[in-house]
Order: C-alpha cells, then sequence, then structure tokens
C-alpha cells in the first residue's frame, strides 16, 4: 500500500490526527497567500504616510489570528463542516436579523453589530454561509432531482431570505455580489442556463420599477458610472481621481511612500476600497500586474481543488468559496477603474477591514479543508 492509499484509509477511518493533517494541507497556498497580505501591510503602511498605526498594525493581528483560525478550520473533518452546515447558515441569518433591528449605522447605512473590539458585518459572513448551505442542500441530489422546479423552492428562499435583508441595510453591492455566488452553486448543481435566462430577463424587465425603491445615493452611483463627468466635484469626484492616480503611475510607478494623488489626499477611502489605485500609482503597472498574478494563482489552486475533491459537497464549496473569492478582486478591481458603478467590496487581504479579512480567512480554511479531505 502506498503512502497515499494508506493516508486516504487512515483519513476515512477518522484515525488521522493533527500533525498528519498539518503534513498535507497545501503549504504553497498559504504561502501566496501570505504573499498578497504583506503587499497589503505595505500599502497600508503607505496610506498611513509611513506610520503602522492606525491601520497596518491591526491588520497584521487581525491576518495572523485569522491565519490562526483558517488552520484550525482547515483540520475540521468536512463531514463535520457539512452537517453543521445549516446551523452556520442560521446563526448568520439570525445574525442579519440582528442587523435589521438594532445594528449599528455608520455611513447612513445599518449593517453593523458592536462586539466590543470590532464591529462586525454579518452580510459578509453570509458570502460564506450560503455557500455552506446551498452546498448542504445539493449534496447527493442527482441532476434529474435538479431540474424538478418545486425541489428549487428551497435553495431560492435560502438565497432571498438574507439578500432582502441585506438590501434593508442598505448594500446593494453586497446583495448582488451574495447573488452572483449562490448562482454559481446552483448552475454546479446541475440547474438549466434556461431557468438563468428567465431569471435575467425578469431582472432586467423589472428594472424600471426597482429603480423607484433605489436610495438617492445608489441612484446617484450609477449615473455617476455612466457618466462621471457630470458631477465633477461631487459623486464624480472619486472614480474620477482614482482615474487620475492609475494613470498617473505609469510603468513601474512613482516609488513607494511617492504617490502624489494619495498622499496629498485627493484619492478617497485609500486604505479600503481604493487601496489598488493606491498601489498601482506607487509600484506602477508592473506592481498592478504581480498583485493580480498572486490572485489569479490563489483562483486556481481552488478550482484545482475542487476538481481533485471525490465528493460533491467538497466541490460545490471549493468552487463557491473560490468564486466569492474571485467576485472579491474583480469587482473592487473594475469600480477603481471606472469598468462599474462603485461599490463597497474590499481588495482581499489588502483593504483594511475587520469582517472582510475574517471571512476571506475562513473561506480560505474551508477550502484547504477540502483540500485535507479530499479523499473522504
Amino acid at each position: 500500500m502506498s503512502n497515499t492509499e494508506f493516508f486516504t484509509v487512515r483519513l476515512r477511518r477518522g484515525e488521522m490526527n493533527m500533525i498528519e493533517k498539518l503534513w498535507h494541507m497545501s503549504w504553497s497556498l498559504v504561502f501566496f497567500l501570505c504573499c498578497i497580505a504583506a503587499i497589503g501591510f505595505f500599502m497600508l503602511y503607505s496610506a498611513a504616510n509611513a506610520s503602522l498605526d492606525p491601520w497596518t498594525a491591526r491588520q497584521m493581528l487581525r491576518f495572523g489570528l485569522g491565519l490562526l483560525l483558517m488552520l484550525v478550520i482547515a483540520m475540521l473533518d468536512i463531514r463535520l463542516i457539512m452537517r453543521s452546515a445549516y446551523t452556520v447558515y442560521a446563526v448568520v441569518l439570525i445574525l442579519l436579523i440582528f442587523v435589521d433591528a438594532r445594528g449599528v449605522v455608520g455611513g447612513g447605512a445599518q449593517r453593523w453589530i458592536s462586539v466590543g473590539f470590532m464591529n462586525l458585518q454579518p452580510s459578509e459572513l453570509m458570502k460564506i454561509a450560503l455557500v455552506l448551505a446551498l452546498a448542504r442542500y445539493f449534496h447527493g441530489m442527482s441532476l434529474n432531482d435538479v431540474q424538478k422546479p418545486l425541489l428549487l423552492f428551497i435553495p431560492i428562499l435560502i438565497v432571498v431570505a438574507p439578500v432582502t435583508l441585506i438590501i434593508r441595510q442598505p448594500d446593494l453591492g453586497t446583495a448582488l455580489m451574495v447573488i452572483m455566488g449562490s448562482a454559481v452553486i446552483l448552475f454546479l448543481s446541475g440547474v438549466r442556463l434556461w431557468k438563468f435566462g428567465v431569471v435575467i430577463v425578469a431582472s432586467v424587465a423589472a428594472v424600471p420599477v426597482a429603480w423607484k425603491f433605489f436610495q438617492d445615493y445608489q441612484k446617484t452611483r450609477i449615473l455617476t458610472f455612466l457618466n462621471p463627468e457630470r458631477d465633477p466635484l461631487g459623486a464624480g469626484y472619486h472614480i474620477m481621481q482614482s482615474k487620475i492616480a492609475l494613470g498617473s503611475g505609469g510603468l513601474f510607478g512613482k516609488g513607494f511612500l511617492q504617490g502624489t494623488q494619495s498622499h496629498l489626499n485627493f484619492l478617497p477611502e485609500r486604505q479600503t476600497d481604493f487601496i489598488f489605485t493606491m498601489l498601482a500609482e506607487e509600484l506602477g503597472l508592473v506592481g498592478g500586474v504581480v498583485l493580480i498574478s498572486l490572485y489569479v494563482v490563489v483562483i486556481i489552486y481552488g478550482f484545482a481543488i475542487a476538481v481533485r475533491c471525490r465528493q460533491q459537497f467538497g466541490r460545490l464549496v471549493a468552487m463557491g468559496i473560490t468564486t466569492t473569492f474571485f467576485l472579491y478582486v474583480f469587482i473592487n478591481i473594475a469600480m477603481v477603474m471606472g469598468l462599474i458603478p462603485v461599490v463597497g467590496v474590499p481588495l482581499p487581504l489588502i483593504s483594511y477591514g475587520g469582517t472582510s479579512l475574517l471571512t476571506i480567512m475562513l473561506g480560505m480554511g474551508l477550502l484547504m479543508s477540502v483540500h485535507v479531505h479530499r479523499d473522504v
């Protein structure tokens, strides 16, 4: 019996100890995640004008705790995670309900719960909870079962309930991200394309009606996206300054700590939503390509883990987590380049933030667990 077969047998029997599971983790994936986080530390250091306070030191501490949490989750048996999927979803949904009732208000939105040392944003955690719940629902279900309309009622309800609560906060960007991530799980589970087509057509047809229910700032963002020059000193200021900073970086950038748009405070939210713009200004196109390449490597790892997993729950979780990670990256970078309207989506492991970093590390922990238990 080969070492791989011996490991598989012991894993299926639940006989693997902590050291053996640590040995079989994808440490190369951990390395690439640490590389991305290190770039984030340098950018936050620059954003604070060469100071560890107020962002870099906290981000380093949070990443260290998140890394530990990721390793702990990675060692959990994937079968235990599957049994707990609905419980996790229910807990996060209750937190969303609490936000709607007594959440912390900030920036005109009610999205957080104060837990003392930080403000927790349950809508971020729901991105992971939904992946688990949908993967659990479709686990073991045949293609014929998936095609039955009545069996799709429950997963649709699983998605609609949190999306409704998130929209009420209001947080249209996160709601759309949750919907897109859930749609990927439904597609991979075998839902036919024509059903997605019907939903898309119906959604487009409902836009005129939905427009009436949009908040004023949401309407402004969309109109500004279509024509940023309509209000260059108001609603269009952020994206115009972002484009100026991106273009001024050139091929190799102005140099670390030398970004003028960011350090002269022309660039808004440089530590969160627009941190990629600051990176491109200081490190240029080369720096931006290096960061994107690291993201691509992590995404490839995620898809490879999904393909190699033998059980359906693990495959769906790995694909869902990887897709969510991709959406984080794509939406943030497309936003600061003016390709889509400005929404509050952070850049993974780079932007300053507690709940978003926690969510990403939780997701990576689940991805690692799928890798370790791929033969279960």
